[in-house]
């Protein structure tokens, strides 16, 4: 079996030293079910492509096991061809490295988004092409899929199961190989391993900062655990739990810091207003709010008739079930209630739910992104949702002198991993709207000092059709 990755990020052999592995040599590892090579076809300043490939030992595998019924079958199968979980082991014997984000040479960048394709050869997928994009879409690649026929001399009898899949994507490298080791399994259905609580922990581990939010998440650990219907909970069970905490530990500073860093100038109520305008004067009638929190925006739009649907999307369970609360939803009338609806989702994966909207709203959600992963964002909003309009607001970086009981260099919130400044802003978001066929407008939200700017900066995405 034989899975290619490939990178054109300048200097392209910097992958390399991601992988961990030289690309000026082949080098090859025993392994319990036969061997893994590792080797360079192409190497150079512009593209590197690192390619690891597997010689599986079907008798290797069996022998000394016995007989018995069956037995042909373990000696005459598909093992050697085909990305399975052999597969995952040796991506974590081998690329081990890689698969953790561990590089003492270049640490900056294992945690840099670059250019990565990867390829797997020969992909065995229970449920065909729909699995495959239903798996890996959804996390932001470009998926190109290619069946292969049972057999090309009588076309009639139609394809395999066996299909050769190229995933595409700006992403960190130990994300790529994080979702090919958890995911390739899940297609395949036949680890050659037994599956116990050690299982739970790998996939627990594996899917930290992904699963919880993938729409596949219940399939993908029904598949990777065999459908052990124990450790299946055991692991769902598990995700929700960190996926809480998380909620838990944001939400309570975000009202004590933020917000009293704020209420000075009741800036929020001036933010969602001017968020408000903006998205009135779109004309959308499909609205969805993305990082929705508590609900504040939602209880605004729907008290315009304008908005005839109104979605609210967040990562946190915990804020939609404040903002179901806040809302009122279970007391509110029949027609007024047909118009929302609350949906739990992240900004990080690709979600056909989120395509259609006429508008969306990204308020004060882009600055708690890591740097890295604004590449997948703008993917899964600008390339695959692609609203008619983007209304997006974030802190002011050089107001923030402005404020007298923030610290010099301190950020509003300690869970925000940068904050822009008017500069800073324009630069992203132009080389956005560039990128993906938008124009862009800038507009100030709140006090407009004359050196510093206003607190709050709006950046105004439109299509261009």
């Amino acid at each position: 079996m034989l899975l290619t990755i490939r990178t054109t990020h300048r200097p392209a052999t910097d992958l390399g030293y991601l992988l961990g592995k030289n690309p000026a040599r082949t080098q090859s590892f025993e392994l319990g079910f036969g061997e893994a090579h590792v080797f360079y076809p192409e190497a150079d300043e512009s593209a590197c492509t690192a390619a690891l490939l597997l010689d599986v030992d079907p008798v290797g595998l069996v022998r000394g096991k016995g007989g018995g019924e069956g037995a042909l079958d373990q000696y005459v199968n598909d093992r050697p061809y085909v990305a399975s979980s052999f597969l995952s082991v040796a991506i974590a014997r081998v690329l081990r490295s890689g698969l953790t984000g561990a590089c003492r040479e270049r640490p900056e960048l294992a945690q840099t988004a670059i250019p990565l394709e990867a390829r797997l050869a020969v992909l065995p997928a229970r449920g065909g092409e729909d699995a495959v994009r239903r798996l890996f879409e959804p996390l932001g690649y470009a998926v190109a899929v290619q069946p292969h026929a049972l057999d090309a001399s009588h076309p009639e009898w139609g394809d395999s199961r066996y299909f050769t899949v190229t995933l595409a994507a700006v992403t960190r490298l130990s994300e790529l190989l994080t979702h090919i080791y958890v995911l390739v399994p899940v297609l395949d259905g036949a680890k050659h391993y037994w599956v116990g609580d050690e299982e739970v922990e790998k996939l627990v581990r594996h899917g930290e900062g992904w699963l919880s939010a993938h729409p596949e998440r219940e399939w993908i650990a029904a598949r990777y655990l065999k459908h052990r219907r124990s450790l299946v909970r055991d692991a769902i069970a598990r995700l929700e739990p960190l996926e809480a905490a998380d909620d838990e530990a944001e939400d309570a500073p975000a009202a004590g810091e933020e917000g009293a860093l704020e209420e000075r100038v009741s800036l929020n109520q001036q933010r969602l207003a001017t968020v408000l305008a903006a998205l009135r004067g779109s004309g959308a009638r499909r609205v969805v709010d993305l990082g929705c929190g508590e609900g504040r925006l939602l209880r605004m739009l729907l008290d315009e008739p304008a908005f005839t649907e109104i979605v609210g999307m967040d990562v946190s369970h915990r804020a939609l079930e404040i903002a179901a609360d806040r809302l009122k939803l279970e007391r509110m009338p029949e027609r007024r209630r047909e118009r929302i609806r609350l949906m739990h989702g992240s900004l990080m994966y690709r979600d056909r739910r989120l395509e259609g909207f006429d508008a969306a709203a990204v308020v004060e959600v882009v600055e708690h992104m890591d740097p890295p992963r604004l590449a997948a964002f703008e993917r899964v909003l600008w390339e695959h949702a692609r609203p008619g309009t983007i209304v997006l607001t974030t802190p002011n970086a050089e107001y923030n002198v402005r404020w007298p009981s923030l610290p010099a260099g301190d950020f509003r919130h300690r869970d925000h991993r940068f904050e822009w400044t008017r500069a800073q802003l324009q630069a992203w978001a132009g080389g956005v709207a560039e990128r993906f066929g938008y124009t862009v407008r800038y507009a100030p939200v709140g006090p407009d000092d004359a050196e510093v700017g206003s607190p709050t900066q709006m950046a105004v995405f439109t299509r261009v059709d």
